[in-house]
Order: C-alpha cells, then structure tokens, then sequence
C-alpha cells in the first residue's frame, strides 16, 4: 500500500520519452522498447564495432546491444545513467546484453569484466562509475568476476561530451595502468564501456591489459555511436 502511494505522489517515467510508465513497465515504456535500435552485434563476429579495431589492437570479440543517435532513445537512457544517477538504464541494458551472449561460445571463455575506469577525481565528482551497474548485471547473469582493481585510471580529463572527433582521440595513451600478479596471466579480460565513439579510449585500455601475460581481450558496450 506504502509503495502504491509512493507511485501516485511521485510516479516513475520512462527514461526514453518522459511518459509515464505503467505498473508492469521497468525503466523505459513499452512503445520506446520496441523502438530502440538495437545492432545485433552479437550475430556476427566481424561487424562493425569489431572493425574499428582492426590494425590498432588484436581484440577477439566486440559487441555492443544499441546503436547511439543524437537526440535519440538510447541518448536520452545514457544521458539519465551517466549525468542523472539512473544507474538502472546499466541494469537493464545488461541484463538485455547477457542475454544474447549466453548463445556465443565465446562467453564461456570470458575470465573477468573489467570496466573502463574513471580517475578517481572525476569518481567523487560524479559518485559512480556509469559502467558499474552494467557490469554488474553482466557479471551476475554470466556467472563472470567483476573486477575494478586490475585497471586504474592514472590521469584526468576533461568530459568528452563537448570535444569533437579530434579531441576525443588525443592523449589517451598513458592514462591508464594495469597493476597485476601471476594469477592474471593468461586470462580473457572483457573490457566494459558505455558508448563506442572512436574507440580511442577501449584501444588504449586495452594496450594496458596486454601487458599482462597472456592476456586476451574483448569488449563489450552499451551502445555505439551511429550517424
């Protein structure tokens, strides 16, 4: 009865369009569900977010579940995780994720998750890490270890939001370091992000982890940005 009322006083709303969600609907309405432009990456091992890897860095599977228009569906889910503390839009998309990795063979080779990391001055700014419940939701729905301790972020930036497509591909890469033992060697990590730009960011991150030992890599996003 208590929460009943909670919903009338201050009802949840989709965080696609704004409308008001129905009893059974959970973080997004059923219409915006439907219109999400997902990529079904997942089907083919050379596709698009695979590709803007090539001759950079040997990673062996990436996928991510939508495609990121602006002013878009999926923009405004990122936008209510990552600058309006919605870190249920992380849940959701994980869970959506896990659910078509689990009919890859590949994920049953996963070792860890490991999400990109924010430096510890912007985590305190922002107060989570907008990766971190997606993690999470693959970890549990995988049966994969989660692991922020692998992977630091060693220098602080400036957001991203605002940069062009230039900007976003400077200085990206000593920022980041990987402090690890003989238990790390030989294990594939799958590094975790939000949304693909340039790939930039993944590319350098991936260039730490393959310091270690053995290392194999693959990435796994929320979205991918689409023109």
């Amino acid at each position: 009865m208590f929460v009943n009322l909670i919903n009338v006083l201050f009802p949840k709303v989709c965080l696609g369009c704004n409308a008001f969600l129905l009893s059974k609907e959970n973080v997004i309405c059923t219409i915006c569900r439907h219109e999400i432009p997902l990529t079904n990456h997942f089907l083919n091992p050379e596709n698009e977010a695979f590709k803007k890897f090539y001759g950079k860095v040997a990673v062996e599977f990436v996928s991510t579940l939508v495609y990121f228009h602006k002013k878009g569906i999926v923009q405004e889910m990122i936008h209510s995780l990552k600058y309006r503390g919605h870190e249920e839009v992380g849940t959701l998309f994980g869970e959506w994720q896990a659910e078509d990795l689990k009919t890859l063979t590949v994920s049953k080779t996963f070792d860890e998750i490991i999400p990109v990391p924010l430096h510890k001055k912007r985590l305190r700014e922002r107060g989570y890490n907008q990766v971190s419940t997606f993690g999470l939701a693959l970890s549990e729905n995988l049966n994969i270890p989660y692991n922020t301790q692998l992977l630091k972020r060693v220098v602080y930036s400036k957001t991203q939001v605002k940069k062009n497509l230039l900007g976003r591909t400077e200085h990206v890469e000593n920022i980041f370091e990987v402090t690890y033992s003989e238990k790390d060697h030989n294990k594939h990590f799958v590094l975790i992000d939000d949304v693909i730009t340039t790939g930039s960011t993944l590319e350098a991150c991936s260039r730490a982890l393959m310091k270690i030992p053995g290392a194999r890599i693959s990435i796994i996003c929320m979205a991918m940005s689409h023109s």
